[in-house]
């Protein structure tokens, strides 16, 4: 039996969630900024029709496009409406694959008996329940692998620059040769520049192109990896919907200061934010961390880095704190110039199987109880209502 892929796309998330919570901001061009209004990181369709590119350094557009509205990110709010989005997905299958902030692949296969109703019925009705639930737009793409499910996407998202109401785009088996010579082969997901401007070398231009080549070809030319991506792109599932949830390897925080830094005591107040949103993700994960590294970054884009190895792994910012401020002393260079500073728990484990040391048992379960209490104080008063010290 095919399985059936579906993927599911928030439409200009960002800027979806900034509309939410605003919505005399629907119908008018509005772009999100980056850390600090560094530059455009999401943009309404309004916005793209005037010309704003993706990436485009906010100084330096500001003044181009007044009509405009430049809104601050905000990722807090922004993860907190995909976990409702996400969260909504089980509601249809348990084999959701969280793909990133704003995309989730689902497996469909099987629950087209399950609700009496077609797959494309289906992912109709979820487009419909989010956006009525959440207020959040999507477009699904559905198809027999991933790779395919991402082509319907994209064929969903232009569709709807001429149609609104057309959210949903499926590529049936008998569509795929169709739709493999209409697509080029710099327009497949997974295929880079320079791997495109190879195929071309071989007048390779369409995904029909790449798919014709022999298997022998494509292993001695691009490897397993190309051979996966003719399969997916034939409906043949290589890589499936992944349902386990990993935990991450490291966690990290940095972010550009709003002007140039040579106080030292700025950029220790900085530093022990991003140590307290970390340790904040850490105790989410139930997670210790082992390794901690802190680096800084000159004007010029230069970067020192310095870590170290706990002795007892944690994820206190009350211990954590005290260790990175001994960093910064060693990585700070008086007159110096820096543009950001940035924070990274390593060798991460599990907080189930901590264990406490005889001689510092008392102090450190207390370091934790605080640093729970700081979580439920800023769940209930907001975040920023406890700094540290240094």
């Amino acid at each position: 039996m095919k399985r059936v892929i579906a993927l599911v796309d928030c439409n200009n998330f960002f800027v979806s969630c900034e509309r939410l919570r605003n919505p005399k901001l629907k119908n008018e061009p509005v772009c999100v900024l980056s850390n600090n209004d560094g530059c455009v990181v999401s943009r309404s369709n309004e916005a793209k029709r005037l010309g704003v590119q993706m990436g485009a350094p906010y100084f330096m557009i500001k003044h181009q496009f007044k009509k405009v509205a430049f809104l601050s990110g905000d990722l807090p709010y922004y993860c907190e409406i995909s976990k409702r989005i996400m969260d909504k997905l089980y509601d249809f299958t348990p084999d959701v694959e969280v793909y990133s902030i704003d995309e989730a692949f689902l497996d469909l296969t099987g629950l087209r008996k399950t609700n009496k109703c077609s797959y494309h019925e289906l992912i109709e009705r979820m487009v419909e329940q989010i956006q009525a639930e959440i207020g959040i737009p999507v477009s699904i793409g559905m198809s027999y692998s991933k790779v395919l499910a991402k082509l319907a996407n994209d064929k969903a998202k232009n569709l709807q620059k001429n149609n609104l109401d057309k959210r949903t785009y499926a590529i049936g088996y008998r569509q795929i040769e169709k739709e493999l010579k209409e697509t080029l082969i710099s327009e497949v997901w997974g295929v880079g520049k320079n791997t495109t401007a190879f195929l071309k070398k071989h007048l390779i231009q369409t995904a029909f192109d790449f798919v014709s080549q022999e298997d022998i070809w494509i292993k001695r030319t691009i490897g397993k990896t190309g051979l996966d991506l003719k399969q997916e792109l034939l409906g043949n599932i290589v890589n499936p919907v992944d349902t386990s949830l990993t935990k991450p390897k490291s966690v990290s925080r940095s972010e550009s200061f709003k002007d140039f830094q040579t106080d030292k005591n700025y950029i220790q107040e900085c530093l022990n934010s991003h140590i307290h949103k970390t340790c904040k993700k850490l105790r989410k994960e139930e997670l210790l961390t082992g390794c901690i590294l802190v680096f800084l970054r000159t004007k010029d884009f230069e970067v020192q880095s310095l870590k170290i190895n706990l002795i007892t792994p944690t994820n206190t910012e009350f211990e954590l704190v005290n260790e990175s401020k001994q960093i910064l002393d060693k990585l700070f260079v008086q007159g110096v110039v820096y543009r950001s500073v940035g924070f990274c728990a390593m060798k991460l484990t599990s907080s189930n199987n901590q264990q406490i040391s005889l001689f510092n048992c008392e102090k450190t379960l207390k370091k934790q109880e605080l640093s729970k209490s700081w979580d439920k104080l800023e769940e209930k008063f907001g975040k920023g209502i406890i700094k540290l010290g240094h």
